[in-house]
């Protein structure tokens, strides 16, 4: 089976997410404990949805993240650049509006949503800047961009143990329950590379995000980024 490197060229990515979407909401729960609910729940806080909102659900995925959206009673929309996760999503989800893009480049006109949401899915992008860049623009002015990404443990030794665990037992529980076990090996490598939560605050910046914000979840393993348009 494929898998991604760290230069993260867009075909490399979307084979390996294509490999993955069989069981990839089942691999995630298992490998994080079941964390990850929570860590969906928090976001789903930060973006705070009301009724009639407009919400582009970024990187969805399998559209998981997207069900809380349509709940609350926003007009949510899913999107992904991997056509085995729309088709994985499609199949358990029928009443989401999954959509094909590129996260660098989206296909939605400018201040097209009141938030946008990328959960554990700009991390893989080729540009994230660029990403960024993007969903400020679909974005309304005043809108909120928020991120939820796999950040750097605040607590030194528990960071030193976090690194081994990616990079020795991740890959082996992979190995029992994806349905592309190498896949992971680049997750782990991809979060060990990654900023950490001021390096990533200093991107959205970049991007012309203004007022960038983050809070850590779970002693600093995943960091959850809010910004404005």
């Amino acid at each position: 089976m494929s898998r991604a490197e760290l230069d993260k060229q867009p075909s490399d990515v979307q084979r390996m997410f294509d490999g993955v979407a069989k069981r990839y909401d089942l691999t995630n729960s298992v490998l994080t404990g079941g964390i990850d609910a929570m860590w969906r729940r928090e976001s789903l806080a930060a973006v705070d949805p009301r009724p009639g909102d407009r919400i582009l659900d970024l990187a969805a995925g399998t559209g998981v993240s997207s069900v809380a959206f349509a709940k609350a009673g926003a007009e949510v929309v899913p999107c992904d650049f991997s056509l085995g996760m729309l088709q994985a999503g499609k199949k358990a989800r029928p009443e989401l509006p999954f959509v094909a893009g590129d996260g660098t480049k989206l296909p939605f006109a400018d201040d097209t949503f009141d938030a946008v949401l990328v959960s554990f899915g700009i991390r893989n992008f080729v540009d994230p800047v660029a990403g960024l860049a993007e969903m400020r623009r679909v974005t309304r002015p005043g809108g909120k961009v928020v991120v939820c990404e796999f950040s750097t443990p605040t607590w030194s030794p528990f960071r030193v143990a976090y690194m081994e665990y990616l990079m020795k037992a991740l890959p082996a529980i992979a190995r029992a329950v994806s349905s592309n076990p190498e896949a992971y090996v680049y997750l782990a490598e991809s979060i060990r590379a990654w900023p950490d939560q001021r390096g990533f605050g200093a991107m959205m910046e970049e991007a012309g995000l203004t007022r960038p914000q983050y809070r850590n979840l779970t002693g600093g393993i995943v960091a959850l980024h809010r910004a404005t348009a």
